[in-house]
């Protein structure tokens, strides 16, 4: 009885617990004890793997190493604008939308939904042991590429035109990916396409990017240096050379700038096939062998193809590259894995529970049309037509080609919901039961003859034409097979019949008529504003986007979107497409006259501003600019107004006309105020001197410009910079 009583003390148990503990911790691998630093994990694994292995860990479709628990694992994955391309998830807008909405906060709030949703759909997949594309966390988003031009047909998946907005928004929707969490990465975000890369689309395998280094600094890598400053886990190398480089195998943008000059530590993935490329198409390396230990030497650690796996071996045996450069490139990868915790008890991951009831809930829906909200530019209503009055129309008639296009909802690059809300169904369930709804295509894409819908149009109290492009006219090489130039556009003009069956319905009646224009980039909105009463530019706007017009059109939310892009009268006013110098483009150094100027967007009231805090006079390079204005609402209504605050330079080499450099959203009620403070660090008024290859703040009289627009000037404060 003394023995059985002995067995059972709560110090024996102790023992044994200890001496359980300390077996477990045996057992374990250093690669796989928490306890340690993700590097020394990584290069523990390293040394367990053999050369053989090594090569195939660096191909994005990987078998994984069974023996040492290294999980099959597939890295493609994309979230532009939601989980795309695996079943059920919530699309919001498409990325160019996003950007309109000038809202960061918001961008983040998005970005955290869809990583929830990446992550409880990784869960449920583990589950049943699918580890295939698209279910992985590694995802190849956000787009930061400038859409230098509106002919370029992937211009819908970036932030637009400006830097600035660009990087605000994609360090917004990394810190929403990756989470923060000390420990583990919720997902892994890529800024993509490093670098220069923005058409023409029909030459991507084969383009060369001309570009001096001060428009390469200032436009074109400033986003960039902007997410690796902010920890984005991964940078994808885009197809193109720049400067003769080809950006997968190039010293200059992989190695000396990313790694050396920015000190990024994360993975460098290729764009799918890119170095199949560089020698079958730029034809700058005599075969794939060459190709691949180049790249390997380069920087790139992932390949999105399958060329490392089946020639790198080869490339050892012939003394081209050597196992330890092999090793190195591996480490960033593994790393990553590491931090997603790819290699730990899964109850260690602060994600692991999160499951079904995560995807698509209410939360995540309510998001998608709020930013759908926020997204859409009111671009006429100068008869204040808008909103509509539910009780002074008891019949209306919605037609056009994208009136009830999924198409026109979904952009590219998308996930699909079983809950999408088309234009017509949006306004249907919005206008109420005993309203007259009609709905008729009324026209395709190509007849320009026959047309449905005028008879119904003719007898409704107004007409909803909800018209003009989708993914399939405009966007990346392949997928937009209907677009004129290989993914890009031939004009600014929505389609012909499109515009014809515009002026038809005109013609039939002088009632109020309101046109939606669906589109990624620019458009003519000349040739349509005289046939409608009221113009509405709804992008491709998501699973909500008919919700969220309807919010718009009778008056629930005054519009709020801005221009991420310039809306020029005609291609021929841009330098040639295939030219990369900045002057002439966009805002920032385009002087002609514009249909509607980057960051304009009407509202259903009105704002006046007023200096509560004005600028100092005089400032240090080091300095804080800071300042707060008081934004009035003079109109009846409550609503939103976007500050934008630009910045004039002193007269200098090539600087730009203005740069947009903080703005802040801010919801203000009828008749009441807000406030909106700001702060500009000096240093990111820097500009690129050729003549010493540095960044520099330059002396002299610079001029801070607050407005709804980057031609309106509401406030105006001149201030000196000195040494």
């Amino acid at each position: 009885m003394l023995r059985l009583h002995t067995l059972h003390t709560p110090a024996f148990i102790l023992c044994l617990l200890i001496a359980f503990t300390a077996s477990a911790q045996q057992a374990l691998k250093p690669y796989q004890d928490t306890h340690l630093s993700a590097d020394e994990r990584v290069n523990d694994l390293l040394k367990q793997l053999t050369l053989e292995e090594k090569i195939q860990l660096l191909g994005f479709n990987s078998k994984g190493v069974p023996r040492l628990g290294i999980p099959v694992y597939n890295w493609w994955n994309e979230a532009l604008h939601g989980v795309a391309r695996a079943g059920e998830a919530t699309v919001f807008p498409q990325a160019v939308a996003l950007a309109a909405t000038f809202n960061d906060e918001l961008q983040q709030n998005i970005a955290d939904v869809i990583s929830t949703e990446a992550r409880a759909k990784y869960n449920l997949a583990i589950k049943l042991d699918r580890r295939i594309q698209y279910m992985g966390l590694t995802f190849w988003s956000p787009n930061i590429n400038i859409f230098r031009d509106p002919r370029w047909g992937r211009g819908q998946e970036t932030y637009g035109e400006d830097p600035y907005l660009t990087s605000r928004m994609g360090k917004a929707f990394v810190r929403g990916l990756q989470g923060n969490d000390p420990h583990y990465l919720k997902t892994s975000a890529c800024a993509k396409h490093f670098a220069v890369h923005s058409g023409p689309e029909a030459n991507r395998h084969t383009f060369n990017a001309i570009v001096d280094e001060k428009d390469l600094r200032e436009t074109y890598l400033y986003a960039f240096h902007e997410l690796v400053n902010a920890g984005v886990e991964s940078v994808m190398c885009a197809y193109n050379r720049v400067n003769d480089e080809p950006c997968c195998t190039g010293n200059t943008l992989l190695h000396k700038i990313l790694r050396d000059e920015w000190k990024f530590k994360g993975h460098v993935v290729t764009d799918c096939w890119a170095l199949e490329d560089i020698w079958l198409r730029h034809k700058v390396m005599p075969d794939a062998i060459h190709v691949a230990a180049a790249a390997v030497k380069a920087g790139v650690n992932l390949d999105c193809s399958n060329m490392l796996q089946d020639d790198l071996l080869k490339a050892v045996e012939q003394k081209l590259i050597t196992e330890k450069e092999i090793e190195q490139a591996l480490i960033p990868s593994l790393r990553t894995q590491f931090k997603l915790g790819f290699y730990d008890d899964p109850s260690l991951v602060p994600y692991h529970s999160l499951g079904a009831e995560s995807i698509h809930n209410t939360h995540n829906i309510e998001q998608a049309r709020l930013a759908a909200q926020q997204s859409m530019v009111l671009l006429k209503n100068d008869k204040n037509i808008l909103p509509l009055k539910a009780n002074q129309y008891g019949s209306i008639l919605v037609t056009g080609a994208n009136a009830a296009s999924l198409d026109a909802l979904l952009g590219n690059y998308h996930g699909v919901s079983s809950n999408t809300v088309t234009f017509v169904e949006g306004i249907t369930k919005a206008a109420g039961p005993a309203t007259v709804v009609q709905y008729d295509l009324g026209c395709n894409d190509v007849d320009s003859v026959h047309f449905g819908g005028l008879w119904a149009s003719e007898n409704s109290d107004v007409t909803i034409a909800v018209l003009g492009l989708t993914p399939v006219s405009e966007g990346e090489e392949g997928d937009a097979f209907l677009a004129a130039h290989g993914g890009d556009k031939a004009d600014l003009s929505i389609p012909a019949s499109h515009l014809v069956f515009l002026k038809a319905l005109r013609k039939k009646h002088h009632k109020p008529i309101i046109a939606v224009i669906t589109a990624g980039s620019a458009i003519d909105i000349h040739a349509i504003a005289p046939y409608a009463d009221a113009v509405v530019l709804a992008w491709y706007s998501g699973e909500q986007g008919g919700n969220a017009l309807a919010d718009i059109l009778f008056g629930k939310v005054s519009p709020s979107g801005r221009l991420p892009v310039t809306f020029y009268n005609s291609f021929s006013d841009l330098p040639a497409y295939d030219s990369y110098a900045v002057k002439g483009r966009t805002y920032r150094y385009f002087t002609g006259k514009v249909q509607y100027p980057f960051g304009f967007g009407l509202s259903y009231t009105q704002f006046a501003y007023e200096w509560k805090q004005k600028p100092k006079d005089i400032y240090k390079p080091k300095d804080i600019l800071s300042f707060t204005a008081t934004i009035k609402n003079t109109g009846a209504m409550e609503g939103d107004e976007v500050v934008q605050a630009y910045i004039k330079y002193p007269t200098g080499e090539r600087v730009p006309l203005k740069e947009l450099k903080q703005f802040k959203r801010v919801h203000v009620a009828a008749g009441s105020n807000g406030e909106v403070a700001l702060t500009i660090p000096l240093e990111d008024l820097q500009k690129w001197n050729l003549k010493t290859s540095a960044w520099e703040v330059t002396p002299g009289k610079y001029t801070l410009v607050l407005g709804g627009n980057s031609q309106d000037e509401k406030l105006v404060h001149v201030f000196t910079v000195k040494k």
